[in-house]
């Protein structure tokens, strides 16, 4: 095996030689980085070699990629990927392992700028998260750049996910004084009955999933208190009415449940210096008449302000597991037939 030069990622750390037979041998020599990169029993070469078709072998400080010459370079990109993942983040995700073939993210490796210095990039106190998808690079643009920014999509597509990323960071660099987090109170197909407890306690379970995005992103006690202080707000969507909202990052999620005064509403309680943001997936409409729903109205009625920024999201998008990509799918599909 001819041994070629090191790898632009660190002289120290990655050196990277090709066989006659086209196979590729990357030796890794930071073992903290090897291990994060292989994985818990060799889990994440476990999958990359699933989803590649290659075959990969790990011994030592090695890892070796047999098969097709093509897959074979895709397979060391996306490698060269993950171990710049695990220097930024100190850790791998198995999405970052399922997305690491993606085009966009090997132009990151193969690139060798610091994925800090990329403005797609963001960095919260307990991660940085990466857009994993051209689309998902527009929309944390556009979040960052417009005063009011909708995404329609599918479930997965990390719509809420990034806006409470870029809003978090926004409240902690001062940009903004506080997040507000707001989606409509509809039950998804139940009738849950009288729920119990004080106001805040009757809204927790709708606002369960932006509660799960900004503990993955920030210590529980500290949201905790900056709840208490009322630097994040979660309010339902019917408190939001008569407000004027000031130095603040709003988020309605779930908006394909609001109607079209509902969302209206919302988008004129923008104040000064502040950023909103709606979110929606107009294929899980819960409203009992889902012709009710003002998402795709509102899209339509607000395409032509250059201040107001539209992403519309598909499965190629979706960043959960692989299975909900073939899920969405298939019904994206049936619905058409």
């Amino acid at each position: 095996m001819e041994k070629l030069n090191k790898n632009q990622i660190n002289d120290n750390e990655v050196s990277i030689a090709y066989g006659d037979d086209n196979s590729i041998n990357i030796n890794i020599f930071n073992n903290k980085i090897l291990m994060g990169v292989v994985g818990s029993f060799d889990n994440n070469l476990r999958e990359l070699e699933k989803i590649s078709g290659s075959k990969i072998y790990f011994r030592g400080n090695s890892i070796s990629i047999k098969g097709d010459k093509n897959v074979n370079e895709k397979v060391k990109e996306a490698i060269q990927y993950l171990i710049e993942r695990f220097k930024s983040d100190k850790k791998i995700e198995k999405n970052d392992v399922t997305t690491s073939l993606n085009r966009d993210m090997i132009k990151i490796a193969k690139s060798g700028v610091s994925s800090e210095t990329l403005d797609e990039i963001i960095k919260t106190p307990k991660k940085t998260v990466i857009p994993r998808s051209k689309k998902q690079k527009d929309y944390v643009r556009a979040l960052k750049k417009n005063q009011i920014t909708m995404s329609l999509g599918p479930a997965g597509t990390g719509k809420t996910y990034l806006a409470v990323a870029v809003a978090l960071t926004m409240l902690l660099e001062k940009k903004v004084e506080r997040i507000i987090l707001s989606r409509p109170a509809v039950e998804a197909g139940e009738r849950l009955g009288f729920l119990p407890g004080d106001l805040k306690e009757k809204i927790d379970p709708y606002l369960r999933p932006l509660y799960d995005s900004l503990h993955d992103l920030f210590d529980y006690e500290k949201i905790q208190r900056k709840i208490e202080t009322g630097e994040i707000e979660i309010a339902p969507l019917a408190f939001m009415r008569g407000r004027t909202l000031k130095n603040s990052f709003a988020i309605l999620d779930e908006a394909q449940n609001a109607t079209k005064t509902q969302i209206k509403m919302f988008l004129t309680r923008i104040g000064e210096n502040s950023k909103l943001v709606v979110n929606g997936d107009p294929s899980q409409v819960d409203l009992p008449n889902k012709n009710q729903s003002g998402l795709i109205d509102s899209q339509k009625i607000l395409k032509g302000i250059k201040e107001i920024s539209i992403i519309n999201f598909d499965h190629h998008d979706v960043i959960r597991h692989p299975l909900v990509t073939k899920i969405v799918e298939a019904y994206q599909k049936n619905s058409n037939d």
